[in-house]
């Protein structure tokens, strides 16, 4: 991924890295102060507790999901969608193969400077 914004995409853009946490993302767009990145998961694939300072809100792309944010859960299923305020602690499960497309505000910059994996 360029350390330079792209403020447009096409499907067939970018490249899908793996996570630390066993799954895969693509940055698809960026500035500095927003981001837009494409998840994909297995069925059963987990996306870790954990937190950080930007807000966050992820779509369900396909698939379905247990989603859990600031110790509530919910399943989530295509179409559906929810919100991470700034430094709750959040995590993700896949009940399906499935795909979310989350956005960061500001911008993921650990995301640009350290490859996953």
């Amino acid at each position: 991924m360029t350390a330079k914004p792209d403020i447009f995409a096409r499907a067939g853009d970018g490249t899908f890295e793996p996570t630390p946490d066993g799954n895969e993302r693509r940055i698809v767009c960026w500035t500095p102060e927003l981001m837009m990145v494409e998840f994909r998961f297995e069925a059963g694939g987990v996306g870790w507790l954990h937190e950080h300072p930007h807000v966050q809100s992820s779509y369900v792309a396909e698939g379905a999901f247990e989603v859990t944010v600031d110790g509530r859960t919910e399943t989530l299923r295509a179409g559906d969608c929810f919100i991470v305020p700034s430094g709750l602690r959040h995590g993700v499960k896949a009940l399906e193969k499935g795909r979310l497309v989350d956005t960061f505000t500001p911008s993921r910059q650990d995301f640009l400077s350290h490859p996953p994996g």
